[in-house]
C-alpha cells in the first residue's frame, strides 16, 4: 500500500472508530459526512452503492451492507442474510458482487483488495439507516464464478492491520463480531419497540439507554436476543435491575427492594424509590410486550435477593 493511499486509510480508521466509541452505531448521515484529511473532506461511502473507492485512493475503502426497510412489517421482525451467515458461520461470511459482471470495476476493487490484503471498513447495517462500523475487515477470497467474495474480520485492537493468520484468529475475530451484533440488534429492536424511551422513567436521550435482558442471554433456552426477552431502561434504572434492586413482576408492576426503601440518601435515590408500586411503560404492540414467564423467573430471583 502506497503511503498516500494509507493516510487516508489510517485517517478513516481513527474517524469511524472514535465515532464508534462515541455512539456505539453509526447513522447514515455520519456515513455521508466523510472525514477529513489535511483539510480536505473524503466521502466514506457511495450513498448508491456498497462498495466503495474514494477518487483519492487506489484501493477500496468501504463495503456496506444496508438493513432493508420492511414492506408493512416492523422492521425488527425480519431477518437478514448478511446476519444470519455471520450467526452461523465459522470463519468467514460471503459477500455478493455488484451485478453479474465480475469485471465490474466495484468487483476488480474487491479483487485488488484481496490480492493486496487491503484492511477496509465494513459497515454493517442493523437497522433501517443505522450501522456497526467493523475495523478492521478484509477479503479474503475473491470467486468470479460465484460472483461473491469470502470476508474475514481482524482480531479485535490489533497494532498490524493484517488478516488473521490462522483459522482460531478469524473464529475469534468473528465470535467478537457475533457479540457485537447481538448486543446492537438487540438494543436497536427493544428501544425501537418502546419508542425511544426508559420503559420506568421515560428518559428519551438514546445516549443514556440500554436494553436489559430480563433473562441473561447466557440462559441457552430463555436467553434469546428478543424483543419480548428485553426492558429499555437508563443506565441507573439499568444496573438496578441487574443487582435486583428494582423487580417487574410478570403483570408490569415494579418493585423496589427493601434495601433501597429504607434509605434515605438525597433526590436520586426518591426518585428511584417513588417508583414502587407503578407499572412499566409498554410498546404500542402487544406481541413485544415483555413475555410474562421470562418475568416470573426474573421476579422469583428479585424475591430471593431481596
Amino acid at each position: 500500500m502506497d503511503s498516500g493511499d494509507n493516510l487516508f486509510r489510517i485517517a478513516a480508521f481513527e474517524h469511524v472508530s472514535h465515532l464508534s466509541e462515541m455512539q456505539g452505531n453509526l447513522s447514515s448521515a455520519d456515513l455521508k459526512a466523510g472525514f477529513m484529511v489535511r483539510g480536505q473532506r473524503v466521502p466514506l461511502i457511495n450513498p448508491q452503492r456498497g462498495i466503495f473507492k474514494p477518487q483519492q485512493m487506489r484501493f477500496l475503502l468501504s463495503i456496506r451492507t444496508v438493513y432493508p426497510k420492511p414492506g408493512g412489517k416492523v422492521w425488527y421482525d425480519d431477518q437478514r442474510e448478511i446476519h444470519r451467515q455471520i450467526y452461523a458461520g465459522d470463519e468467514t461470511v460471503d459477500y455478493a458482487f455488484m451485478g453479474q459482471n465480475p469485471d465490474a470495476a466495484d468487483n476488480k476493487w474487491l479483487r485488488e483488495a484481496y490480492e493486496n490484503q487491503i484492511p477496509v471498513i465494513y459497515f454493517l447495517g442493523i437497522a433501517p439507516g443505522l450501522y456497526q462500523a467493523l475495523v478492521p475487515t478484509f477479503i479474503v477470497g475473491w470467486d468470479a464464478g460465484a460472483l461473491k467474495a469470502r470476508v474475514a474480520f481482524g482480531v479485535p485492537d490489533q497494532k498490524q492491520l493484517a488478516p488473521p493468520e490462522s483459522a482460531l484468529e478469524r473464529r475469534y475475530a468473528l465470535r467478537t463480531v457475533k457479540q457485537r451484533l447481538h448486543q446492537a440488534s438487540f438494543r436497536e429492536a427493544v428501544i425501537t419497540a418502546y419508542r425511544g424511551r426508559c420503559a420506568l422513567s421515560g428518559l428519551a436521550e438514546p445516549l443514556l439507554l440500554e436494553a436489559a435482558h430480563i433473562v441473561p442471554d447466557k440462559d441457552e433456552h430463555l436467553g434469546q436476543p428478543l424483543v419480548t426477552n428485553g426492558v429499555p431502561l437508563s443506565i441507573i434504572h439499568h444496573a438496578a435491575f441487574d443487582s435486583h434492586l428494582i423487580g417487574i413482576d410478570p403483570d408490569y408492576r415494579v418493585h423496589i427492594s427493601d434495601r433501597l426503601l429504607h434509605q434515605i440518601d438525597g433526590p436520586m435515590l426518591e426518585l428511584l424509590k417513588g417508583l414502587n408500586g407503578g407499572t412499566i411503560h409498554l410498546p404500542g404492540r402487544m406481541q413485544d410486550w415483555p413475555d410474562r414467564d421470562r418475568l416470573a423467573l426474573r421476579f422469583e430471583r428479585f424475591k430471593e435477593a431481596s
